[in-house]
C-alpha cells in the first residue's frame, strides 16, 4: 500500500489528580499496547530539539503520535477504549488531519463511520 493511505493520529491522554510522573507511566503503557497493533508506526511525540547537554530527545509528556492503515482505525479505537476504562479518571483526545474530538471512544467510533459513509458517497 502507499504511503498517502496512512492515517496520522495524535492521542492525548490526561487522568484526574494524576501527576507528572503517573502520567508518563500511564502513556506508555497504553503506547505499549498500541505497539502490539498492526500500526504503521508509534512513538511518544517529540517536543522538539532536545536542549544542549542533555541525554535523550523532550517528548511531550501524555502524547503519543501514531501512524495507521485506515483498516487498523477500529482495533486502535478498541485498544483505547478498553484501556480508559481500566483506569479510573482516564479520558483521551485524538487529533488527525483537523479533526480534534474529546469524548468517549463510543463517540469517536460514531464519527469515524459518519465520515467513513461520506467518503464512500463522493
Amino acid at each position: 500500500m502507499e504511503d498517502t493511505n496512512k492515517v496520522e493520529f495524535h492521542i492525548e491522554v490526561s487522568a484526574t489528580d494524576a501527576t507528572d510522573e503517573e502520567l508518563d507511566r500511564t502513556t506508555r503503557q497504553l503506547l505499549s499496547d498500541l505497539r502490539e497493533l498492526d500500526v504503521e508506526s508509534a512513538e511518544l511525540e517529540k517536543s522538539g530539539p532536545a536542549p544542549d547537554g542533555s541525554k535523550g530527545d523532550p517528548i511531550t509528556i501524555g502524547t503519543i503520535a501514531m501512524e495507521i492503515l485506515p483498516v487498523a482505525i477500529p482495533s486502535v479505537i478498541a485498544l483505547v477504549q478498553a484501556w480508559v476504562m481500566r483506569g479510573q479518571g482516564r479520558t483521551v483526545k485524538f487529533k488527525s488531519k483537523g479533526i480534534e474530538f474529546e469524548g468517549s471512544p463510543e463517540e469517536l467510533q460514531k464519527l469515524l463511520a459518519s465520515l467513513e459513509k461520506g467518503k464512500k458517497k463522493k
